[in-house]
């Protein structure tokens, strides 16, 4: 085995034990002018490349983007090629075809709408998990102060709202944002688009009654209304934030493992 294999498999190994998704880029059937030999790998995260390079320039550019495509939005393996000059308006011309191939260690997806206090301390702590977590808020600031991991995707937007439609499928969500006027719209949204596997809003008993009163005066039905976790997280603990991730992390726990035994159950 030559060593550029033994590199390859020993960073993708590193990170799938890190519960990383990542995607492996191979330069197949150059033709004129390539910046790299056939065969040429890089392994990309939703950071960007970690490992090898299939060129630099335009072409790593173009297969950063569509890797970082890929992982946000699994597909399989993908086979793409590329005219050099058409396509990247590299002077070199020629052609190259690249192979994404995605390795992903989890289908357990959840999506934290605020960065703020209690956002600080419950995705770091859910980080951990075997999950991919896109975490969305209008302060750049606050988004800054969470850990990089290559399992947290941070989106910055002033419409959170309008981010549910793009976000994928089938994830849990959370909505912990500044208060009910901010949550209630991404709730909404969250509502209309029908696949979400767990919806948990941050709040008191109070907030809970007025959020629900709301949805049902706009036409929400009962089993979407009774869909809603608020106050998110299991009857545990103080009100400090430390505390309220924790009591979140475990509902969360708690909902996936019953949502996979009632699976298993179907099979």
């Amino acid at each position: 085995m030559s060593r550029f294999i033994k590199e390859y498999l020993a960073k993708a190994q590193e990170l799938s034990s890190q519960g990383i998704c990542f995607v492996t880029v191979t330069l197949i059937q150059p033709e004129g002018h390539v910046p790299q030999d056939i065969g040429a790998k890089a392994i990309i995260t939703s950071e960007g490349i970690v490992w090898g390079t299939v060129g630099g320039g335009r072409l790593e550019a173009q297969a950063i983007e569509h890797s970082k495509k890929l992982i946000e939005k699994p597909s399989h393996p993908e086979l793409v090629r590329y005219d050099l000059q058409r396509d990247l308006n590299m002077v070199c011309g020629g052609m190259a075809s690249l192979f994404y191939e995605l390795s992903t260690q989890s289908s357990w997806k959840i999506a934290v709408f605020g960065a703020g206090h209690v956002a600080q301390a419950v995705v770091p702590l859910i980080a951990n998990f075997d999950c991919q977590i896109w975490c969305l808020d209008p302060r750049e600031e606050w988004l800054a102060k969470l850990p990089k991991k290559g399992n947290l995707k941070k989106i910055h937007s002033s419409d959170l709202p309008g981010c549910v439609s793009g976000l994928p499928e089938n994830l849990f969500y959370l909505c912990i944002t500044q208060g009910h006027f901010t949550d209630l719209p991404i709730v909404r949204e969250i509502l209309k688009r029908g696949d979400a596997r767990f919806l948990g809003v941050i709040g008191s008993v109070q907030k809970s009654r007025t959020l629900k009163t709301t949805l049902r005066e706009e036409g929400f039905s009962e089993e979407q209304i009774k869909s809603i976790h608020c106050p998110v997280g299991l009857p545990i603990g103080t009100n400090a934030p430390s505390e309220i991730a924790v009591s979140i992390a475990a509902q969360l726990l708690q909902k996936r493992d019953e949502l996979e035994s009632q699976l298993t159950e179907k099979l």
